[in-house]
């Protein structure tokens, strides 16, 4: 069976990215190093040189050479463009709150569509292993529950579209319009924000160059294979950061894992503080934060500062993973909902003042429960003010935001 080849290299960031998203999106692949024969003998079946890097191979044999998301998306057999200018549903947003609606909207009746800017499942999709959610007592891989999601929506009929960046939100009567960076549209009845978080940039010197050379983001599960009896270093205090220590203690020689607290137990569930404990391999150093990165072509070392004490040392890495906070993915709805000082979305009751209507809102009624400033509009899961950050709350209320939906059509 014809599969897509990625020929590319080690440290390259690019080639780092195509992998992820290939695999995130459920795309199977197989990875080839340049300077491997089989990796040279693919770049020269291309006609490629080797210095623009990385070269797809799709499964019809078409090689790609750096090809941006959209472009990978199309030829690998990712629905990219909508079949309809009008929707009952849009939702805005792959991860689990997202995949919820997009199950419960299609599942209904609704006509609905789910669109994601690179691949469905959020910085859930990305867990190495997710042990809390309900009916998994031996916990589920991240990408199995995003992927199981998915084909659940569609089989239900929803449209899922990738590599689609929304970029605005309008009023049109009774219609809403959802805007993507190239300048199309699409027009719905309702929309479900689903946005989600997006994990922090920690900003030091050093570090920004070398993203996706030895420094990741989330948990970059398709590097971590490469980080067998290697040292790795985890930044971060919550499950997130907790799930990938764990994992990738499996290969490492040793997993260090920097929290900036003064310990885990305000920040992470006691089942994996339990866990950690046990692994011999892994060691848990609080009060640390990294003030530096180095190296070439490759992240080589670090600098940590012990925040108790003010001292600093220098210590050798290759491998540094970040789970250092969320921001929500709002930014492009400045100015169209309420949101709070930290850009999450302010939705029912928590936009009341003194149980009044909100200022400018249009209708008789109070806004329900996920529903934001403008109505028809509804907002689920992290990207909510004072939402409970967890994989269960956020399908939850990815279905109930579907119910809120049903009953706002009810009254046009």
């Amino acid at each position: 069976m014809p599969e897509t080849k990625v020929v590319g290299h080690r440290w390259s960031a690019r080639s780092s990215e195509v992998r992820e998203f290939l695999a995130r999106n459920q795309v199977p692949y197989r990875w080839y190093a340049c300077d491997e024969p089989e990796g040279k003998r693919l770049l020269d079946a291309a006609g490629a040189d080797g210095l623009a890097l990385p070269v797809v191979i799709t499964p019809d044999g078409d090689p790609l050479v750096e090809p941006t998301d959209a472009e990978l998306a199309s030829r690998v057999g990712l629905a990219t463009t909508p079949s309809k200018d009008f929707y009952d549903l849009i939702v805005v947003g792959g991860g689990p709150a997202g995949l919820g609606a997009a199950v419960y909207g299609a599942s209904e009746g609704l006509r609905t569509v789910l669109v994601e800017r690179l691949a469905s499942g959020g910085q859930a999709g990305q867990s190495s292993r997710i042990e809390n959610y309900l009916g998994f007592p031996d916990g589920v891989s991240g990408g199995q529950l995003t992927d199981r999601a998915r084909r659940q929506a569609t089989k239900f009929g929803a449209e899922v579209l990738t590599t689609r960046e929304v970029t605005g939100l309008e009023v049109r009567g009774s219609a809403r319009r959802v805007t993507f960076a190239d300048g199309t549209f699409i027009d719905a009845h309702a929309v479900i924000l689903a946005t989600g978080v997006s994990y922090r940039r920690l900003d030091v010197p050093g570090l920004a160059g070398l993203t996706g050379r030895g420094v990741y983001y989330g948990s970059a599960l398709t590097e971590a294979t490469a980080c067998l009896g290697q040292d790795v270093y985890v930044v971060g205090g919550a499950n997130s950061a907790g799930q990938a220590a764990l994992y990738l203690a499996r290969s490492a020689k040793s997993v260090t894992l920097l929290v900036r607290g003064p310990s885990l137990e305000k920040s992470m569930s006691y089942y994996l503080i339990k866990r950690i404990a046990d692994i011999p391999n892994i060691t848990v150093r609080t009060c640390t934060e990294v003030t530096g990165a180095s190296g070439e072509d490759h992240l080589e070392g670090l600098t940590l500062r012990d925040t108790a004490t003010g001292t600093t040392e220098t210590v050798d890495a290759q491998w540094l993973y970040l789970f250092i906070g969320a921001e929500p993915l709002t930014g492009w709805l400045d100015g169209v909902v309420v949101r709070d000082t930290r850009g999450f979305v302010v939705a029912g009751p928590d936009l009341s003042a003194g149980g009044e209507r909100p200022r400018g809102w249009p209708l008789d009624r109070m806004p329900y429960y996920l529903e934001t400033s403008v109505p028809g509009v509804f907002v689920a899961g992290d990207a909510r003010a004072e939402s409970a950050k967890r994989v269960a709350s956020a399908v939850g209320e990815g279905a109930m935001a579907v119910m809120l939906v049903h009953r706002y059509l009810e009254k046009l």
